[in-house]
């Protein structure tokens, strides 16, 4: 019997083949043009997807919770994470940058413990650590092979988390999609306000760069599309690991796209990261179940 699990499985591996996918073309545009560029244009094709499904629904664009404190700082969060990300994928390797994104949940925990004040035991405080002595492996710093700017790939993990912190202090009337067109329009000023501070010109995209940017943005809204499905389909506790499947498809593509080669602490230091989040959902996932248990929601 296929469960809703499964499905939800299915669906978030799906999400995280387009994904990589996305991240790919977004190295391969870098490559051709200015970076600060790409990450202009991506940041305003967003903001058009999602004004539109905003029309679409009947939805405002602009009211007034766009600037409540913790709005914006939710879209600064998302502006510094995509800079990060766009500066480390141009500017590094696909894998070693995807490897350090998956410190991401680990980010979000340690985030939530600090300045949120929710309860993080022991165990779980061991799993943020040892996540992070594997990005360390990744980056190397004082080693030889360190690259400075794959710290970027680090500043995008501490972007993206007080994104996601910022988030769960959001009032739920807000819709969604307003704070995604707030949050793209967010990345879209900053590749312009960066540019000139790097020197970068902006050139006009060729055809087959717009075609690029087209499939681009078409995987990333497929892969957000099917995250969503996911979520609601399946438990979040179950459907987090496959989260993970991400770094998988993004160094099988790094090595077929860029004749990419992790070496081994690379690869060690990717699987520390992973590893470590895995026992942190789980753990995560434990602490739940006990406790509906304790409230009468679960049966012993």
């Amino acid at each position: 019997m296929v469960t809703e699990n499964f499905r939800g499985a299915i669906l978030m591996v799906l999400s995280m083949v387009l994904f990589a996918f996305e991240d790919v073309f977004i190295k391969l545009l870098s490559g051709e043009m200015p970076y600060t560029e790409v990450l202009a244009v991506v940041g305003l094709l967003g903001t058009l997807c999602f004004v539109l499904l905003l029309k679409l629904k009947g939805g405002r664009l602009w009211t007034r919770e766009l600037v409540r404190p913790i709005v914006l700082l939710r879209s600064l969060g998302e502006a510094v994470g995509s800079v990060g990300f766009f500066m480390a994928l141009a500017l590094t390797d696909l894998s070693s940058t995807s490897a350090i994104q998956q410190a991401l949940p680990l980010m979000i925990l340690m985030g939530a413990a600090l300045f949120l004040r929710e309860p993080v035991g022991w165990r779980r405080w061991s799993a943020i650590i040892v996540g992070f002595l594997g990005v360390l492996l990744v980056i190397r710093p004082g080693l030889e092979g360190f690259r400075p700017v794959s710290l970027m790939a680090l500043l995008a993990v501490l972007g993206l988390a007080a994104r996601d912190l910022a988030t769960r202090r959001i009032p739920p009337h807000i819709r969604s999609d307003q704070l995604a067109a707030s949050a793209f329009f967010a990345v879209f000023v900053s590749g312009l306000l960066m540019a000139p501070v790097l020197g970068h010109e902006f050139v006009m995209p060729t055809a087959r760069q717009w075609l690029i940017f087209g499939i681009c943005m078409g995987f990333g809204v497929g892969g957000y599309a099917l995250l969503v499905a996911a979520t609601r389909l399946g438990e979040a506790s179950a459907l987090a690991p496959y989260r993970y499947t991400r770094l998988v498809f993004a160094l099988i593509l790094a090595f077929i796209v860029f004749d990419e080669r992790p070496d081994a602490l690379t690869l060690t230091g990717a699987a520390i990261i992973v590893g470590s989040g895995c026992y942190m959902m789980l753990r995560e996932a434990r602490l739940r179940r006990r406790m509906l248990r304790e409230a009468g929601f679960l049966t012993p």
